[in-house]
């Protein structure tokens, strides 16, 4: 079990803080404004309200033991840098910051950010994704180069095997899972199933998803088969 910081709960820091204790971790969440804390001190570990910008209130609450800060203040920018900034000085190893621009980006990069993410950017992108290609479901950029990818089995697929389909060497991407719907016990509705690894001999049906891992480039040349 890690222990996290989350400075900043507006939607996106209070989501993060919340689906990390629900995974059981530990969250200490942190706002200026105490009616957000109160709203949210049911829901995570503890809930403090302190001026993240004052290094000494942030010490105050024990912060130096987390293992992950994330700062989840991005319209603010200059108590977003100052932030981070406190964070660095205190000694967090992992930072994790929100921008709202690639200039934003670039500073708390600088100024020792391990990891900075731009969520609407990252969602535009993944959405646009979706978007251009009526065989993808969702689409989750690994890096400049690769992405992971749900996609719809074309045609030819259905009815054969992994080995049979061969896309590894037919293309020079992974199936690391298919999804597949199946009846549940009343009947009345679809449960989906995740098989993670699947076997080479695995049959591929109708209405399966196919979950790929593999360069953007070889990706395209697999969608093109639809």
């Amino acid at each position: 079990m890690r222990q996290f910081a989350v400075i900043g709960l507006g939607r996106f820091g209070a989501s993060v803080a919340k689906t990390l204790t629900e995974k059981g971790h530990q969250v200490l969440a942190v706002d200026k404004e105490e009616h957000i804390t109160q709203d949210l001190s049911d829901e995570v570990t503890q809930a403090v309200c302190l001026d993240a910008t004052d290094e000494k209130a942030l010490r105050s609450v024990g912060i130096e033991n987390v293992d992950v800060a994330v700062v989840g203040t991005g319209t603010n920018l200059e108590a977003s840098i100052l932030i981070t900034l406190n964070l660095k000085e205190i000694g967090i190893k992992e930072i994790v910051c929100k921008a709202v621009s690639e200039d934003h980006k670039k500073v708390l990069e600088k100024i020792g950010a391990t990891r900075v993410i731009q969520p609407e950017r990252e969602m535009g992108a993944r959405l646009a994704n979706t978007l251009v290609s009526t065989s993808v479901i969702e689409h989750i950029e690994l890096s400049s180069e690769s992405s992971i990818v749900e996609l719809i089995p074309p045609k030819e697929f259905i009815g054969k095997s992994l080995r049979e389909i061969n896309v590894r060497v037919k293309y020079g991407v992974n199936v690391i899972a298919v999804k597949r719907n199946i009846p549940s016990a009343s009947k009345k509705i679809e449960e989906q199933i995740l098989n993670v690894s699947p076997r080479a001999e695995d049959i591929i049906k109708k209405g399966d998803i196919l979950v790929v891992l593999g360069t953007n480039k070889n990706i395209e040349k697999l969608k093109k088969r639809h």
